[in-house]
């Protein structure tokens, strides 16, 4: 999409403090890279100061011709169970609710969480590794400022890369503008 900066992220995302190796998954098949989910820390605060250090992940991406496979559930699924074992009981994304309901992640809402200001965010979507983990209180939330990618910068970066070559993929334009 125009003005996407993910490449950007993921180029500095892994030498920031908030990054957490443990949890930067890449799935192979047959020896080719299709998929990768990368982590940084978050925090939820509630009312009365207290943090509880949990985790968000993104960018998570499968190649396109892999998409719909079940390949991104995997990576999911792998990187909680290891997230789970190395303490973290909570996972807060932003992301499309129909990509991420079917993965136990439901509404901020449900669980109290809400970004400055009060407000529950649509797509923000909360998962507990640890039933109970989120015990009703008023939490909110924090992402690392690691996400907090200003567009002159990611321009930047571009500007050293070689330019894009237009790839349409017709498949996904004819179903975006089918009425």
């Amino acid at each position: 999409m125009p003005g996407c900066v993910e490449h950007y992220l993921v180029h500095i995302m892994r030498e920031h403090k908030d990054f957490i190796h443990e949890l930067d998954f890449v799935l192979e098949l047959d020896g080719v890279v299709i998929g990768n989910i990368m982590y940084t820390k978050a925090t939820l605060t509630d009312c009365d100061g207290n943090v509880k250090n949990i985790l968000t992940f993104g960018p998570l991406c499968i190649k396109p011709e892999y998409q719909r496979r079940g390949y991104g559930k995997l990576l999911i699924q792998h990187s909680f169970e290891t997230a789970a074992a190395m303490g973290y009981d909570t996972v807060v994304i932003f992301g499309s609710p129909s990509n991420y309901v079917s993965g136990g992640f439901v509404s901020c809402k449900k669980h109290n969480v809400c970004v400055e200001g009060g407000k529950f965010p649509a797509a923000m979507l909360v998962k507990e590794l640890k039933t109970g983990a989120l015990d009703g209180r008023k939490w909110y939330y924090r992402y690392s400022p690691i996400m907090e990618v200003l567009p002159e910068n990611a321009n930047a970066y571009d500007d050293t890369l070689p330019p894009p070559q237009k790839n349409v993929n017709t498949r996904l334009r004819r179903k975006n503008f089918i009425s």
